[in-house]
């Protein structure tokens, strides 16, 4: 199945399976007895797995298990902020401090910078990013209705913290599947099934918080590219700048959809 550097057994298949389809039904689905029971089933077959896969994969269904207790929600209360920022904190923090201070291999590392400049290629890719969101996410939100589940209430506080919102998750979705979950599996998997893996968390994750429809095809492909980017430039400065390059498009098209009088400036 795979090339013989990657050297994975049916256990180890098996429980990436159930890991995959624990984050779309326990996660995405919120099919709460099924996907807690195939998470179960998961973590009983690490047993099975070899000992540095296990311990290591163990670490991606802890920060599950914490994304399937979160409530994953756009609600942009004060008090919604902080519970859920807590669990996704933690979601991140304990893999990272779990392999650097209990296995003390650094498993975990988020390397912000290359090295290097952006290449004149790497500077286009983000406009281009920014265009392409500028005019699908207004015609997905429109389309589908899925600006409904964000609320843009009128004053300065409200529309601040859903600008803080929007941001600060595309920082922590970087974070935690591409430099967490990615870096993880692309240890015992070929790059294109990690990234593969981490595309279906990351999708099972935005689709619960509003992303409903059609969007899903729509976060899976980015979820792979920013997979793919990552690995060419090795650097999370990078990728979540093209993150918040199109949050910054989703924050302005939220606020033309519920208030199409304020700011028209899409044309979608």
């Amino acid at each position: 199945m795979f090339h013989k550097k990657y050297s994975v057994n049916i256990a180890e298949v098996i429980c990436l399976a159930l890991l995959s389809s624990a984050g779309i039904i326990l996660i995405g689905l919120q099919i709460k007895f099924v996907g807690w029971l195939m998470l179960i089933l998961g973590l009983i077959s690490l047993y099975y797995c070899r000992k540095k896969f296990a311990k290591e994969v163990l670490l991606v269904y802890i920060s599950l298990a914490l994304l399937a207790i979160t409530q994953i929600t756009t609600d942009i209360s004060y008090v919604h902020m902080f519970e859920m920022g807590v669990t996704l904190i933690l979601a991140v923090s304990i893999p990272y401090f779990a392999s650097r201070y209990i296995y003390k291999d650094h498993l975990v590392r988020f390397i912000f910078h290359h090295g290097r400049n952006w290449c004149r290629k790497e500077i286009l890719y983000i406009l281009v990013t920014a265009i392409i969101s500028y005019f699908l996410l207004p015609f997905y939100l429109k389309n589908t209705g899925a600006y409904l589940n964000w609320s843009v209430e009128p004053g300065f506080d409200n529309i601040f913290r859903l600008f803080i919102g929007t941001n600060a998750l595309g920082i922590w979705d970087e974070l935690f599947f591409v430099s967490t979950v990615l870096g993880i599996l692309r240890r015992f998997l070929p790059f294109s099934w990690a990234n593969l893996i981490q595309s279906i968390l990351f999708t099972s994750f935005l689709y619960e918080l509003g992303f409903t429809g059609w969007g899903f095809i729509m976060i899976f492909i980015f979820a792979l590219i920013q997979g793919i980017v990552f690995k060419k430039t090795e650097s999370l400065l990078y990728v979540i700048t093209i993150h918040l390059t199109l949050d910054f498009i989703l924050f302005l098209a939220l606020i033309e959809a519920h208030h199409p009088d304020w700011m028209p400036i899409f044309i979608t």
